[in-house]
């Protein structure tokens, strides 16, 4: 082989050569590194559930359209090609336009709390009577349906190394499932002693999440076998963020920790010792910070390496959706229907916008656009 054809092989793969070494050390999976591009395809913006997007929230936007689906929105919406998928109250799953226009919808028969999650254009989503369907994204028909043995309350996560998916969806019924998502079939279940209500982030081919019985676990996803339970509260209803080998999560007690996931170390622990309400949301990762709205009306920047307050707002009323950010701003929003723009570095309140009902849900971020549901039924869209 002669010097000039080297050279051109050089230039051919020193890209996908440089993307592998950027992978490798950040610990993603290509998949996962996929998840953060401009779409929003699952309810945290990646695998890793850290709640950032590429995409810029915009300043000062305004309401662009509503969309009444008639029933409660507890579910937070999905974005992928231009589509909006959110699940109601009456058992219903929407798929909009990005413009607001209904493109289809499908009844689940049964309340659906859960975030769906788009996937190789596929929508997968849970309801409260345990079933987990995947629905085609352009025209809504069932693909297949799983069913657990109690409620799904927990948005699905998707993992895969290049050669095999892992559709990963936690139940009441006391387990994770791994499901193939092409075919709906099982490949096996991981056992917590309680209920699993929040989703499971990724990183490192782990799973890593909270569960009702107040441990951190960790499943191996080549294996599907269980390492040994963190200790960390007595409830966990909220998702952990993940980076570099560490989970942030706050619990029910009131107490938001950092653990070292990979050795099981808890490296800090913070709470509020007047108050002590509890950690409903996830929190968002951004630089040295840790963003994540309680129930006691704030919203907190922690310092990620020590856990120390850099900032505190009074949003006014109970956090339960988790904030987003992209960087420059927060986009958080409370049970009193209020959402608010606050500034990343101090704060401070850039925008708010009152939509007079509670949110539960997390916003969604693409193409400079906010979507979201209240619990009066309605989908806002905001964008300049």
């Amino acid at each position: 082989m002669n010097n000039n054809h080297i050279n051109q092989l050089s230039q051919r793969y020193y890209p996908i050569l440089i993307v592998i070494i950027i992978l490798t050390a950040t610990g993603m999976t290509p998949l996962q590194a996929q998840q953060d591009d401009g779409d929003w395809k699952n309810y945290r913006g990646n695998a890793r559930l850290t709640g950032t997007t590429e995409s810029p929230i915009p300043s000062s936007p305004q309401t662009l359209w509503t969309f009444d689906a008639g029933f409660d929105l507890k579910s937070s919406p999905v974005i992928s090609n231009s589509r909006i998928v959110i699940g109601s109250g009456n058992g219903m799953v929407y798929c909009l336009t990005i413009d607001g226009k209904l493109i289809w919808q499908y009844e689940t028969g049964n309340t659906i709390e859960a975030p769906a999650l788009i996937y190789n254009n596929r929508v997968y989503i849970g309801n409260l009577q345990g079933s987990i369907f995947c629905l085609d994204l352009d025209n809504g028909n069932l693909i297949w349906e799983y069913k657990t043995d109690n409620q799904v309350s927990a948005a699905p996560n998707i993992w895969s190394d290049g050669t095999r998916d892992i559709l990963l969806v936690g139940s009441y019924d006391y387990y994770l499932h791994a499901i193939d998502p092409e075919t709906g079939s099982s490949i096996w279940k991981y056992e917590l002693y309680n209920y699993l209500h929040s989703a499971v982030a990724i990183e490192n081919d782990l799973a890593v999440f909270g569960g009702c019985d107040g441990y951190l676990h960790r499943v191996d996803l080549r294996r599907g076998d269980g390492l040994p339970e963190i200790e960390i509260a007595s409830y966990v209803a909220g998702s952990p963020a993940l980076e570099e080998g560490i989970a942030y999560i706050g619990d029910y007690d009131g107490v938001f920790s950092a653990v070292n996931y990979l050795s099981g170390d808890i490296l800090w622990r913070w709470t509020d010792e007047e108050r002590q309400l509890p950690f409903v949301a996830s929190p968002a990762i951004h630089g040295d910070r840790i963003i994540i709205g309680n129930r006691d009306r704030f919203v907190y920047s922690l310092d990620k390496k020590t856990g120390e307050v850099q900032w505190r707002t009074n949003t006014g009323s109970r956090v339960e959706s988790s904030a987003v950010t992209d960087g420059r701003q927060v986009l958080v929003a409370n049970m009193r229907g209020d959402i608010m723009l606050l500034d990343i570095n101090t704060g401070r309140r850039l925008w708010m916008f009152e939509t007079g009902s509670a949110v539960s849900g997390s916003p969604a971020i693409s193409g400079n656009r906010i979507v979201l549901g209240t619990n009066d039924g309605t989908v806002w869209c905001f964008g300049n």
